[in-house]
């Protein structure tokens, strides 16, 4: 399997547990909403966080980005719809754990010469 698709699996895997942690087992959402803001999480997360600011100003402030953007994206879902809820304590929470998360991540892109960036 292509490195790129494998990371991107790894960074959606750890994303999703994250959303579960935070939206479900804190806020008492369903799992399917875990899901969505983990696909809609993983995919602005590796189009902005990894592609654009991670390769211009470094893992810290990439990191800090993808927690803040996952967090943003879970708040607007929660916005939209109005089966889903969120609190501010489960939104920091999602965002601190995708930030430590995406530091770890991004280490593991960085080194790797397969995988963008």
């Amino acid at each position: 399997m292509n490195k790129t698709v494998t990371a991107l699996l790894v960074k959606f895997i750890m994303t999703l547990v994250i959303a579960g942690i935070a939206l479900v087992f804190i806020d008492n959402n369903a799992w399917t909403w875990a899901l969505w803001v983990a696909i809609i999480g993983t995919a602005v997360n590796y189009l902005v966080g990894d592609l654009v600011v991670l390769p211009k100003y470094g893992n810290i402030v990439a990191s800090i980005g993808d927690g803040v953007m996952a967090a943003l994206v879970a708040y607007i879902i929660d916005l939209i719809s109005p089966v889903f809820q969120t609190s501010f304590t489960a939104l920091a929470l999602l965002a601190v754990l995708v930030a430590v998360g995406e530091y770890f991540f991004h280490q593991y892109l960085l080194r790797e010469e397969k995988v963008e960036p």
